[in-house]
């Protein structure tokens, strides 16, 4: 068996080279960044379409921090029960309707084990949903309001330095867990001041 020239070896590299270059952009034209101005409405809709169906809902991340670019949305909600009875499977409550509506990329809608669903809505934005509690809804609000290194190096480093400790979504301390009903309580209980989402840009005076 003769062996093939070089140059239909070098040529079949080159064609296995802009296959991935094309999944690539595929992939990349999924999470597309848009202004402020564009994704705030985007996101208000997309949380009136929530609201109804949660007891609590609101748009975090860098749309809240005021960012000038927004690579996707974030909301954060208190979810109304959507499984019923001994059938809940068949079932599906009018907020898994909603979300269910949307591309997913991660996380399915099953009440009480979902903290977290991915999906990419119409206008090509990401949208990372979190479910919280009334018990634990300061924490996880306050943590996706970001920015990632504020929540990391700020909010994080604060509640260890007091002896608390995140475990599943909710403070710990000494084997107890602490409530943390709105962001104050979070600031309060990590002794510093609560400052407005524009300006959580992690810096020097936090270390």
């Amino acid at each position: 068996m003769k062996t093939p020239p070089p140059y239909l070896s070098r040529l079949f590299c080159f064609y296995v080279f802009l296959v991935n270059q094309l999944r690539s952009g595929v992939e990349l034209l999924k999470y597309i960044t848009m202004k402020l101005e564009e994704a705030l409405p985007i996101a208000e809709r997309a949380l009136e379409l929530i609201k109804p169906h949660c007891f609590r809902a609101k748009i975090a991340g860098s749309i809240r921090r005021r960012n000038a670019d927004v690579k996707d949305i974030e909301i954060v909600a208190i979810p109304k029960p959507y499984e019923r009875g001994l059938l809940s499977e068949l079932f599906e409550s009018d907020l898994a309707t909603v979300v269910n509506q949307w591309e997913k990329v991660k996380g399915e809608m099953v009440y009480g084990k979902v903290k977290y669903t991915q999906r990419i809505l119409p206008e090509g934005i990401k949208l990372d949903l979190f479910f919280a509690t009334p018990e634990n809804w300061g924490l996880i609000y306050a943590i996706r309001t970001g920015s990632a290194e504020y929540s990391h190096k700020v909010l994080a480093r604060g509640w260890v330095k007091q002896g608390y400790r995140s475990e599943n979504g909710y403070l710990m301390k000494d084997g107890k867990q602490v409530n943390v009903y709105e962001e104050e309580d979070l600031y309060r209980l990590i002794r510093i001041p609560w400052i407005t989402p524009e300006f959580r840009i992690y810096n020097k005076q936090f270390q």
